[in-house]
């Protein structure tokens, strides 16, 4: 598990790096990209895990939602002088759109969170950009 936590990720890609010096290479710069690199891989992967988290807790409160109303209709048509059938097909009408909100409610949710995480991502690639013309740029 130590092996995958970013700090020690980066501890063994410098040692390995610091292995080569090669003139007119700015080891300091190539360093501290690839430690930005990672520090952003790492925050995608959080925001991508506190997405799937966000998901899966509105898709419990759903199916408690959805059981608790369809055992509430089912237990007005068991009792005596239940409601009529049209009544009873309001019922099972605004339970299902109350499923297609909450259908909609997790594609958003989704969305949301893949478009968090791409955010991280794209940012930390432009910096990326920037860093690799600096390097590239001869020195006056």
């Amino acid at each position: 598990m130590a092996a995958t936590q970013p700090n020690t990720l980066f501890a063994e890609y410098t040692k390995l790096i610091t292995q080569f010096k090669l003139p007119g290479l700015d080891l300091a710069a190539i360093l501290e990209s690839r430690r930005k690199d990672i520090e952003a891989l790492a925050e995608a992967n959080m925001t991508a895990l506190a997405g799937v988290q966000q998901l899966g807790q509105k898709q419990i409160e759903i199916i408690r939602s959805t059981t608790t109303e369809l055992q509430s209709l089912v237990t007005r048509l068991r009792s005596p002088g239940s409601e009529t059938p049209a009544a009873t097909g309001e019922g099972v009408q605004k339970t299902l759109q109350k499923a297609f909100v909450d259908m909609q409610e997790l594609a958003d949710a989704a969305y949301r969170a893949q478009t968090d995480s791409i955010a991280v991502v794209t940012k930390r690639f432009a910096e990326h950009v920037e860093e690799l013309k600096a390097l590239v740029q001869p020195k006056k």
